[in-house]
């Protein structure tokens, strides 16, 4: 015959998944800069997708600046020093992500990852009170076998048995060292959320209403404690407090974005 089907086709076949990142393609917001390097590290499968986290190397080394090189980091982690969410973790790649909680015992130090106003990943520093817990968003909610209910979260965990007013887009507070739901705040009109994607990324403010679409995005607006109002999908919202007090703390800027000469005027008033 003219053409076999299973004649090598011509060009070189690729095999599994890609093990490298150019440092160009990497996510903005780990605001790594372009010309120190060819490549960036490219964070391992876990619980936090590829473009939505911050890969533990970036966060010791770029953020905290406990090291110098990868290599470095490599050595620190090795220690077993390093815990996120309760849990050593000695992959330099590690992909920690939004909510989590990152401890460093020999330092006495705890940090959460929370986006600041622009929508970059902030290593925020909480206390030892605040970081037994972390907030977990509803992704699904679904009856499994046997007939036990549970809930599917957005940093990978399954939680059974659930209290039955947990519905999909609420949040849950989750103790990371009893491994329970210990409370939750549901996604309604007037409780404080985060914006977790799209262009308002990081704004924070009280939902005011919620528009659905039938076999579309349902929309949430969202109004900042300045005033501002904001729309953006129901995937991008992220309960973090019920009514207008938080359940973690905020980083600087509590979430609110400055138009270009708000941000001029205070760095005026700085000088």
């Amino acid at each position: 015959p003219l053409f076999s089907p299973f004649e090598e086709k011509p060009g070189k076949m690729v095999r599994g998944p890609k093990k490298h990142l150019k440092r160009l393609n990497a996510p903005s917001h780990w605001m790594l800069d372009k010309l120190s390097g060819i490549f960036a590290p490219k964070p391992s499968q876990g619980p936090h997708k590829t473009r939505e986290c911050l890969p533990l190397l970036l966060i010791l080394r770029n953020r905290l600046k406990y090291a110098l090189t990868g290599k470095e980091v490599q050595q620190i982690l090795m220690q077993r020093h390093i815990k996120v969410d309760g849990k050593v973790r000695t992959d330099v790649t590690y992909p920690a992500g939004f909510m989590d909680v990152i401890e460093i015992d020999k330092t006495d130090e705890q940090f959460r990852l929370v986006y600041d106003s622009k929508g970059r990943f902030v290593v925020h520093r909480i206390g030892r009170e605040e970081a037994e817990y972390k907030l977990c968003k509803v992704k699904k909610l679904e009856v499994g076998k046997g007939g036990v209910p549970y809930i599917a979260t957005h940093d990978g965990r399954t939680i059974r048995y659930p209290d039955p007013d947990i519905k999909i887009n609420d949040s849950v507070v989750f103790n990371l060292k009893s491994n329970k739901i210990t409370d939750f705040a549901k996604f309604d009109v007037g409780n404080m959320a985060m914006v977790t994607g799209g262009h308002n990324n990081g704004r924070v403010g009280t939902i005011v209403h919620r528009e659905k679409h039938k076999g579309s995005f349902e929309i949430v607006h969202i109004e900042d404690s300045a005033g501002n109002r904001f729309a953006t999908r129901i995937s991008n919202v992220f309960v973090i407090g019920k009514g207008s007090t938080p359940l973690i703390s905020l980083p600087k800027g509590k979430g609110i974005k400055l138009s270009i000469l708000q941000e001029q005027a205070k760095r005026y008033a700085k000088e």
